[in-house]
């Protein structure tokens, strides 16, 4: 019952995502976190709950809503009841409304401070522009600048810890199948063709592929150098979504794998939620690379995308910085051969109610990860040895 309440809630608003689903909540409760959910109605009423079970007003009540996480910081001492609030890709509600935004920004405020938050943090789809910077198709939207401004009057900081990708490419699903394949690169239409011609194919997976692909993610994560979790935490994940119910409130979940020869090459796990598709985690082997099956895994994903309603395709994630001193430059040059246009959003954004404790926060805890990614990075080749 809860499961369709808040996700019925939030598919009202503009641009609902998956990380604000009720699924996400419940995942990030077995990791610490507890989920919490908010919500504004047009009466003028502000109201948090832990379960959306007592909730008995209809959808059109309601004009914003967030699911929050919550994370105590230390459980003794001193500071045992200060903890950490994120809003993963919300709040949600019309931000072009200045009064409504107006509203909900003070009562997230007000809410931070009575939980005793170091920070709350939030990182809505709020659009500041389209197209890669200073080039011929960049476009600024004046709607997110007046809203950047807004933040930064009430003392919202841009955060140093960038949860999600501030910035993404995302793919027009809504033209037909030949218009898709003309959007994009000579290139990447000719890596398509050479895949299917070299015998790569593409299958839908199963609850049974979970622990070959983590072991496929944590090859690629070696050697591409990025730091993952363990095999629970993606298992959990995965399982959570891919058991869900095929239905318009329900995100969905699957992995898509290509073969070669009946061997796994390639794979990624697509994530489908409110008419958006998105392409959350890739992973490869360095076998039949050549055979370019991550190009044939992108066209699939797309096609099966637009089949369930998806209109656009998420390829989370593009550079901070458009030029090849970015990290991500040649990941952003293989998405950007798929035909997507560069979105630019406001990222993530905090709100400290005590500079003191958010300023001893951001010294020590960068730290802490450092650490962590290091003993990340040894836990992984250990489990694939």
């Amino acid at each position: 019952m809860a499961i369709n309440i808040w996700n019925q809630i939030i598919l009202k608003f503009p641009a609902p995502h998956f990380l604000q689903c009720y699924e996400w909540g419940q995942v990030k409760a077995q990791y610490g976190w507890i989920p919490y959910y908010a919500v504004w109605t047009d009466d003028g009423k502000f109201q948090v709950f832990q379960t959306m079970d007592k909730c008995s007003l209809t959808t059109d009540h309601y004009v914003a809503a967030a699911m929050i996480l919550k994370k105590q910081i230390l459980g003794s001492g001193f500071a045992a009841r200060l903890s950490i609030l994120y809003a993963p890709k919300g709040p949600l509600l019309d931000w072009s409304n200045s009064a409504l935004r107006t509203r909900v920004l003070t009562d997230l405020q007000s809410y931070a401070r009575k939980q005793g938050a170091v920070f709350l943090k939030i990182d809505p789809d709020v659009v500041l522009g389209r197209g890669v910077p200073n080039s011929e198709g960049d476009v600024i939207e004046n709607s997110g600048q007046i809203i950047l401004s807004d933040l930064t009057r009430r003392e919202w900081t841009y955060s140093s810890d960038q949860i999600q990708f501030q910035n993404t490419v995302l793919v027009d699903l809504s033209v037909n199948e030949e218009e898709m394949l003309a959007g994009m690169k000579p290139k990447t239409r000719y890596n398509i063709r050479l895949a299917e011609k070299k015998g790569v194919t593409v299958r839908v997976g199963t609850l049974s592929d979970l622990t070959m692909l983590y072991k496929m993610y944590a090859e690629t994560s070696i050697r591409d150098g990025f730091v993952i979790r363990d095999e629970n935490y993606y298992k959990n994940v995965w399982k959570t979504f891919m058991q869900n119910i095929s239905s318009f409130i329900d995100p969905l979940c699957f992995p898509l794998i290509a073969e070669v020869d009946g061997q796994p090459v390639a794979a990624i796990i697509l994530f489908m939620f409110a008419g958006r598709a998105y392409y959350v985690y890739g992973m490869s082997r360095n076998l039949h690379r050549e055979k370019m099956p991550t190009y044939l895994l992108q066209w699939e994903a797309m096609k099966r995308a637009k089949i369930n309603g998806c209109a656009e395709y998420d390829l989370w994630g593009a550079p901070d910085i458009f030029d090849e001193s970015d990290s991500m430059w040649g990941v952003f040059r293989f998405k950007e051969g798929l035909g997507g246009e560069v979105t630019r959003t406001l990222g993530a954004y905090d709100f400290a109610p005590s500079k003191f404790w958010y300023k001893l926060y951001a010294e020590v805890m960068p730290r802490v990860l450092g650490v962590m990614r290091s003993r990340g990075k040894e836990k992984t080749q250990q489990a694939l040895e």
